[in-house]
């Protein structure tokens, strides 16, 4: 299977899946008894993931387009970004388990501007979108409970559930004219032990908004089987279009449901090195899951003063950076669509999937070989992008760019990319010589 972390390239295992869990037996697994079941994750490097670093270590060229840490992309920042963490506020301890109540007021004002009210007392600091789930999971699951996902999706949902004791259970979207949610897909994995429904909204990679009319069937079908929503927006702010970018909050979605909106500043400020983000809850049984996640939150306090006395700052700042991400995004999609039509007519080897917000852009290529196969092929050819399994697509026909990576570098790199499989088409497509 993303997330957050998947940008980054979650290191692929020599078994082809992502450290997927290790079976074990005799004196390995006696060896092995002072660890738990749950971290028993394959964690050899995969010739792939080798190939790479051999490649970055020998100092050889790579277009990256991969890029997920915009602090990496070469985006402006204010020089005075982390004046903020000079607050003298941040000497003073106030262990608060929900977070500082004026660093809680800033995300209430956050979603203000998004047309949307909320209350402080619902809102719960956290240090970064993977703590929010863990408490999450926490809160909702026993162990051997589900979580419905639909793929594509984040990878990184497996290691989060595997850490709690909790099973995902993958759903497929529908893509058909752009992408959609298959609800009787999702009513078929229902179980006596599902407890939530996740979403990615807009969905990484896939770029997909979840509707009024999605939302509205969805919540009807957790009602029905007393299941929880969870609500990631760490995408929110990225729109392509004026429709997709009035999408809006769950938060402001009245579904009757629980809802949780899972959001934080790596995406939305473009500061994923400060680790804030939060969870916010809503719909029935909102107060009494905020008890309950009050006293997790308490017997961890993990977030530190200096980031909560800065984040009203840095979100009151974050047009800054978001109209630099926006742009360049915009711009790599509009090229990625020009470079696409200039295939032969007749001989289109690469197609681009509807995308309506987010940072990647997924496309559709011929399932010649698995796309393990031809991610090496580009990585030889000097640029670097993920396989579609990597993100719960099949094994062979899907690759998975970022649109964050500087103009130029990502101009280039699908150039490549398309005369690589543009000669991959070339040597199918030639008869076997006879002896």
């Amino acid at each position: 299977m993303v997330t957050k972390r998947a940008p980054a390239f979650i290191v692929p295992c020599a078994n082809g899946g992502f450290a997927a869990k290790q079976c074990l037996s005799g004196a390995d697994l006696r060896s092995c008894m002072k660890f738990s079941e749950r971290t028993g994750w394959n964690t050899e490097e995969s010739e792939l993931a080798r190939a790479h670093r051999v490649r970055l270590a020998a100092g050889e060229p790579l277009l990256d387009l991969t890029a997920s840490n915009p602090t990496r992309c070469g985006f402006l920042y204010p020089e005075v970004l982390l004046e903020p963490l000079r607050n003298r506020q941040a000497l003073e301890y106030d262990p608060n388990p929900l977070g500082l109540v004026t660093a809680r007021a800033a995300v209430v004002q956050y979603y203000a501007e998004h047309g949307v009210e909320i209350d402080a007392a619902r809102v719960l600091l956290t240090t970064s979108t993977s703590e929010a789930y863990g408490f999450l999971f926490k809160l909702l699951c026993n162990a051997g409970d589900e979580i419905l996902v639909p793929q594509p999706s984040y990878p990184l949902f497996d290691f989060l559930a595997d850490l709690e004791l909790v099973r995902i259970v993958a759903a497929q979207l529908v893509y058909d004219h752009g992408w959609q949610l298959d609800l009787e897909g999702l009513r078929r994995r229902i179980t006596a032990k599902t407890r939530a429904v996740v979403l990615v909204h807009p969905n990484n990679p896939t770029g997909h908004f979840t509707k009024i009319h999605e939302a509205r069937e969805l919540a009807a079908l957790c009602r029905e089987h007393g299941l929880a929503l969870i609500v990631d927006e760490v995408f929110l702010d990225y729109g392509f279009t004026a429709e997709s970018a009035d999408s809006g909050s769950f938060a402001g979605r009245d579904l009757g449901v629980l809802t949780f909106v899972v959001s934080g500043i790596s995406k939305i400020c473009g500061l994923p090195q400060m680790k804030v983000a939060w969870l916010a809850a809503t719909g029935p049984g909102a107060a009494e899951a905020m008890a309950r996640l009050e006293v997790v939150a308490d017997t961890y306090l993990s977030m530190n003063a200096p980031v909560q006395a800065a984040l009203p700052v840095w979100l009151a700042q974050r047009g800054g950076i978001q109209g630099q991400i926006r742009a360049r995004t915009l711009r790599n999609l509009l090229m990625l669509d020009e470079l696409l039509a200039r295939q032969m007519a007749g001989k289109t080897l690469v197609n681009r999937l509807e995308v309506e917000g987010g940072w990647y852009a997924v496309l559709r290529i011929p399932a010649m070989q698995p796309d393990e196969a031809t991610v090496r092929q580009l990585l030889d050819a000097g640029v670097w992008v993920h396989p579609g399994f990597f993100f719960g697509f099949g094994p062979a026909g899907w690759l998975v760019v970022s649109l964050l990576s500087a103009n130029g570098e990502f101009r280039e790199g699908i150039e490549t990319l398309l005369e690589v499989l543009g000669r991959n088409q070339v040597s199918y497509s030639l008869p076997e010589c006879s002896t």
